[in-house]
């Protein structure tokens, strides 16, 4: 079978599981697959997959066509220009959170110390870090498994002076930081049920759920947060596209000033960013 039947069949397959992005995600697998790029199967489509590759891929597209995430299957993320690894028990980095990193380096400068709450995959903290110099960074998380992931990251991406810590938020953290940036559970309990099976059947709910109304770990990290940040220290959140006005008055309550919602490009709220009072 050539590069470019292959395609098509994985695609037309993807399809008809119900895959959105189905020519996307056939073509990362048999990137993944093969170890070569779109532009190789442009030019040389009509080449035969090896015995091996032809397996592999008809193996990875009946998983993703039974929505196991792409990105599982492949074992990596492209998050703001640089490969993460991934693993099943860690959220997936979001391409929206982004914005969160590129807003943040607007207002981080050079050899600040910055502490990244509920860490995950290490994506926005290990970002900042590759982008900005001479930045002290600490990243916290609960999960054991999320942290052996964002140290394998660091370590892949050379990323050094850095440091990941179990903790429960802020109860293991020592010292204050310039800045604090998190992007927390923030779906509703109510509303997990009816997540794309991508995220609920294969991503921790324990990275997802903000409890009732969703901003159970806003509220909670907003009112620690104080203790944690310099005068003048800025905080900044990732939320929901419809959580800025909850934002603002939990954010206000707790005495933060210059509370700014910042909307993404496609118009949606997504960073709410804010000073210590």
């Amino acid at each position: 079978m050539t590069y470019s039947e292959a395609l098509r069949k994985s695609t037309d397959y993807l399809r008809g599981s119900g895959i959105a992005d189905a020519e996307t995600d056939a073509k990362l697998l048999l990137m993944h697959v093969s170890g070569k790029n779109r532009t190789f199967f442009l030019a040389h489509g009509d080449e035969e997959l090896t015995e091996r590759e032809e397996t592999l891929y008809q193996l990875l597209t009946e998983k993703r066509g039974g929505h196991v995430p792409v990105q599982h299957l492949t074992g990596t993320m492209n998050f703001m220009g640089l490969d993460f690894d991934v693993a099943e028990n860690v959220l997936i980095p979001r391409i929206d959170t982004e914005y969160l990193v590129e807003e943040a380096m607007t207002y981080v400068e050079d050899g600040a110390r910055v502490l990244d709450v509920c860490t995950g995959s290490g994506c926005i903290l290990l970002s900042l870090m590759k982008y900005k110099n001479d930045i002290s960074g600490v990243g916290v998380d609960v999960s054991d498994d999320a942290l052996a992931l964002s140290c394998k990251n660091a370590e892949k991406l050379g990323v050094e002076n850095v440091q990941f810590i179990k903790s429960d938020l802020f109860q293991n953290v020592v010292g204050k930081f310039d800045y604090i940036l998190s992007n927390p559970p923030y779906i509703r309990s109510s509303e997990i049920d009816g997540l794309m099976d991508e995220v609920r059947l294969h991503e921790p709910h324990l990275a997802l759920d903000g409890g009732e109304d969703g901003l159970d770990f806003y509220k909670k990290i907003a009112h620690e947060a104080k203790d944690y940040l310099e005068s003048e220290g800025r905080l900044f959140f990732e939320i929901g596209f419809d959580e800025g006005d909850a934002l603002r008055e939990i954010l206000s309550a707790e005495g933060y000033k210059d509370i700014e919602v910042v909307r993404d490009y496609s118009g949606n709220e997504r960073v709410v960013r804010c000073l210590k009072g």
